[in-house]
């Protein structure tokens, strides 16, 4: 395959391949707002069709670089650009260094990259940068200023991995014992936080962590590594990314010593191999391929002149156990054991956030082998949407994954199945019922961006001072009522006058008539909390021909996205439904099969989406 050829080359190879080079000149569009993020659509304009990006990983061999690869490559093709893999055989700062030099010399105008570390290769980085090459960051960022970061949030997984290993020890009865930790080196930012947020894990435990171990990532020395440790008695050992979670496995396999618990970072067919065969209790998966579609899309979009303001982006992490297992919420494409009934309701059916999560849901139980069945209202209603949960335990459904209105409108409809045994888990809103997991977005996170973006347009258009107008579905709704609170935070302090909140239940026809009446009363910006709100208040400032309003928004849709490229909306915060479909199904099977979740809230993330 050629992404694979491309990822065995040395990065001196690849330097010396003869791509012509192409201006980074903005391409031309309509009046409307100039700023775009990184995931912009993949039908978004490249730069030029010879547009030349380096992608410039830590090496070219772990299977986690080679597939952040593929990702890039197939944004690359998608967007009708150029990325060349252009990263070491082994991981080396020299040799990393020698790349980015290689990539500047070779005429590319956007370089993405996983630093080895913080400092290592800062000067390089910014002799690149203050040539006019545009720098994205992928998984590991080095101190210098970039467009635009994807990465892990490497801190809180590596305390999921604790917290992993902590639970499978006193399942056994271990409450005390000696950790070791195998780390790749002491420079490398994503491992580093890794391992601190493992050791933040162990606070108040009665657990000894051993001194670090490095082993450069290499899975050999990590085996000697943990060997090692073995020999001192462990009881249990992190490995910090790919070849420290290989090593960790072979090594415990080498020792017969099936009480030893493993825990790492990274997927791979070595380490699922290990997970499956007993000597890795689990290991915490990265989307690697997500910060390959992302780095070259915020890349291109660099180019094109977007600015992007160096904002960082958590790709997400999972936890990946033994496929034979029934496994926790990210278990993979594994089958389940049974054909399982899975209720799947939303707070519609019909606007296209819904429409998308039960795509990613549909997606996701086809590759499981179990049935959802998508029984939402045609409406948000609170009545029919407890009536389909009284539906579903009629129908004897054994899980059910929904989006609650609010926090209390179904909960005694959510309680009453729970108490027969139903399991329930949240996407996008939960309720005031326990569930086996949460998948949703930071919502209040992610409103204060949105009052952050339209504070930066107003004060770019000399503006500090007006009234905004806020339409939101209603005051139950647990998401929207936290996009809310984070959008009026962003404003404290500020000298504008936020008016009282209006509520269009979600409707776009009903959230256009609240927008029109805020833009007679004067109004400099509206902010709409979810799809409905958001398409209503870009109807009401099309139709006002006051191209001045700027309105913010909630949710991705066709007609959104057209709003936004004709100019009569700033931005919309986009969600990840698909993602929370998928990750649904998988969590309800995993409960289903006796896996307990722990009631984990999972954030699946939000992007600014503009023109």
């Amino acid at each position: 395959m050629k992404k694979r050829l491309l990822a065995a080359l040395s990065c001196a190879v690849l330097a010396a391949a003869s791509i012509t080079g192409c201006s980074s000149k903005p391409a031309e569009t309509a009046a409307a707002p100039a700023e775009t993020t990184a995931a912009a659509e993949t039908t978004a304009a490249a730069a030029s069709s010879d547009t030349k990006i380096a992608l410039i990983t830590m090496d070219s061999i772990d299977q986690h670089w080679v597939t952040l690869n593929e990702g890039a490559q197939k944004a690359a093709s998608e967007l009708g650009v150029t990325v060349t893999f252009m990263s070491p055989n082994t991981k080396d700062d020299a040799q990393q260094i020698e790349c980015v030099n290689n990539a500047v010399a070779g005429g590319y105008k956007a370089i993405i990259v996983a630093a080895n570390g913080p400092d290592a290769i800062s000067s390089a980085l910014k002799e690149a940068s203050s040539q006019g090459v545009k720098l994205v960051y992928v998984d590991s960022p080095a101190n210098v200023d970039a467009e635009a970061t994807f990465s892990t949030d490497n801190e809180a997984a590596g305390k999921t991995a604790g917290e992993e290993m902590i639970k499978a020890l006193e399942a056994a009865g271990v409450t005390s014992g000696k950790i070791g930790i195998v780390n790749v080196n002491a420079a490398t930012d994503s491992t580093v936080k890794r391992e601190a947020g493992f050791r933040s894990a162990f606070e108040g435990k009665g657990y000894e962590l051993m001194e670090t171990q490095y082993g450069e990532g290499d899975a050999a020395k990590s085996q000697t590594i943990a060997e090692n440790y073995i020999t001192q008695g462990v009881v249990g050992i992190f490995g910090c990314n790919e070849g420290s979670t290989t090593g960790t496995g072979n090594a415990i396999k080498a020792s017969g010593k099936s009480d030893i618990i493993g825990v790492g970072f990274d997927k791979s067919d070595a380490i699922m191999n290990l997970i499956n065969d007993g000597f890795l209790l689990c290991t915490m998966a990265q989307n690697p391929d997500v910060m390959g579609e992302e780095g070259v899309k915020a890349a291109v979009a660099a180019l094109n002149g977007e600015s992007l303001g160096g904002k960082v982006t958590d790709t997400g992490v999972s936890v990946i156990k033994a496929e034979s297992a029934g496994n926790v919420a990210a278990a993979g494409t594994a089958k389940a054991s049974k054909e399982w009934k899975i209720a799947l309701i939303t707070m519609d059916s019909i606007d296209q956030h819904w429409v998308t999560l039960n795509e990613g849901a549909q997606k996701q139980a086809a590759e499981m082998g179990v049935t959802v069945t998508f029984m939402s209202p045609n409406t948000k209603d609170d009545a029919q949407q407890i009536e389909c949960v009284n539906n579903a335990v009629a129908g004897n459904y054994e899980a059910i994954i929904v989006a609650a209105n609010g926090p209390d409108a179904i909960s005694s409809a959510l309680k009453e199945a729970s108490s027969r045994g139903v399991k329930l888990v949240y996407v996008d809103s939960p309720a005031n019922v326990d569930a086996e997991a949460t998948f949703s977005t930071d919502n209040e996170a992610a409103g204060k961006t949105a009052g952050e973006e339209m504070i930066k347009a107003l004060e770019a258009a000399g503006i500090t001072s007006g009234k905004i107008g806020i339409v939101n579905v209603n005051a139950a709704t647990d998401s929207t009522v936290k996009r809310e609170a984070g959008f009026r935070s962003a404003f404290e302090g500020k000298g504008y006058e936020l008016m009282e909140t209006q509520y269009g239940e979600g409707d776009a026809a009903k959230s256009q008539t609240i927008a029109e009446n805020y833009i007679t009363q004067g109004v400099v910006g509206i902010f709409g909390c979810n799809e409905g709100s958001t398409t209503g208040t870009g109807n009401a400032i099309k139709a006002s021909g006051k191209s001045d309003i700027i309105g913010v928004g909630f949710d991705k849709s066709d007609a959104i996205m057209n709003l936004i490229n004709d100019g009569y909306l700033l931005c919309t915060m986009a969600q990840n439904p698909d993602v929370m479909g998928i990750e649904g199904v998988k969590a309800a099977v995993a409960a289903l099969e006796g896996e307990s979740l722990g009631g984990k809230v999972q954030d699946t993330g939000v992007s600014v989406l503009k023109k």
